[in-house]
């Protein structure tokens, strides 16, 4: 995607709420939009590294409940005699810390994880994603357990002669969902065009020929770890805000199998591949809420991610750019043809 693609594309969809008031279809449109914010978050991992991370949830789990917890402030017994009281923050304070704490997990992972490869990777990351969920399940004095964490506030910016301005309604929750996920595009794509991306993408296709020619792999591994995890963080804080209400069900694995499905049926290893499948099918099951039983939704969620693997095994940009190209070059070759 070119810059002024991209930028046509961003100034489309900000415009959405000027023409569209409707307070449902904004709140689906910014749902859909933190899964995509996850979904690139995964493929920097999966479609740059070839790591197939199935724990991811976690990061987006933990960026979630450290917003939510230090917004609304705790008090929780540690076992020393004195208990642990930290007064509500500052929403975007507690914002960053939630983004930090996710990168943080993300190097505590990569550093375990890391050592082993295929399915053991695989297995590391479910395991940690369940321990996160068992915690927020049974440390009840801190996260409310199945109770769950509620009356988080809304995030908020801080305008100039304004002061600190809550983000209450569904247009400026949209606006600050969509300029998360441009700073998380655009962060993926410096870094994967940068020496940095190359080193991931060389991992990726031949991780022994790469070490061969002085590739760091763990270093780049773990880079790719820890901005991927706070990325997810990222789309986990937006999610606890906007929701107002966050429970340990946020740690389960269907969190993490969407966002596999957004970024194998984009197109994994491509900019805009999560964008795509992340908006397909972030939205496709509110398009069919009113349309078919809910059994029948997941059988169709279903039947169009196998028509995708048949039909579009590459993912949906990576097979359309694919014909687009083509169809743009027939013009210059019969020319060509024409001429001799």
């Amino acid at each position: 995607m070119n810059r002024t693609t991209f930028a046509a594309s961003v100034l489309a969809l900000a415009s959405l709420p000027l023409w569209c008031t409707n307070p449902y279809i904004l709140s689906v449109v910014s749902a859909a939009g933190i899964f995509v914010i996850a979904a690139i978050s995964l493929n920097l991992l999966l479609g740059y590294t070839g790591q197939l991370s199935l724990g991811h949830a976690a990061f987006f789990g933990i960026g979630a409940y450290t917003s939510a917890l230090l917004s609304v402030g705790f008090d929780v017994d540690l076992g020393f005699g004195a208990p642990l009281v930290v007064d509500p923050k500052p929403v975007w304070l507690a914002y960053t810390a939630g983004i930090v704490m996710a990168g943080l997990s993300g190097f505590l992972v990569g550093k375990l994880a890391f050592r082993v490869r295929g399915a053991y990777f695989v297995i590391v990351t479910i395991s940690f994603a369940q321990v996160m969920r068992m915690v927020a399940l049974n440390w009840v004095d801190l996260t409310e357990g199945p109770m769950a964490v509620n009356s988080i506030p809304k995030l908020s910016l801080w305008l100039p002669g304004s002061g600190v301005v809550p983000l209450a309604s569904k247009a400026a929750t949209y606006w600050l969902v969509l300029a998360v996920a441009v700073v998380a595009y655009l962060l993926v794509s410096r870094m994967v065009r940068s020496r940095i991306g190359r080193a991931m993408v060389a991992l990726r296709e031949n991780e022994t020929l790469a070490r061969s020619i002085g590739v760091r792999v763990t270093h780049y591994l773990m880079i790719a770890s820890v901005a991927s995890a706070a990325i997810a963080g990222a789309a986990g804080g937006l999610y606890a805000h906007t929701v107002g209400i966050i429970d340990p069900d946020v740690f389960m694995s269907i969190y993490t199998i969407t966002m596999v499905i957004m970024v194998i049926a984009g197109g994994k290893g491509t900019l805009a591949g999560p964008v795509v499948g992340g908006l397909i099918f972030g939205l496709l099951p509110e398009v069919l809420r009113g349309v078919v039983r809910p059994e029948v939704q997941w059988i169709l969620y279903g039947a169009l991610m196998i028509l995708i693997l048949m039909f579009l095994p590459k993912g949906i940009v990576p097979s359309f750019g694919k014909l687009w190209r083509r169809r743009a070059a027939r013009p210059a070759l019969a020319r060509r043809e024409a001429t001799q």
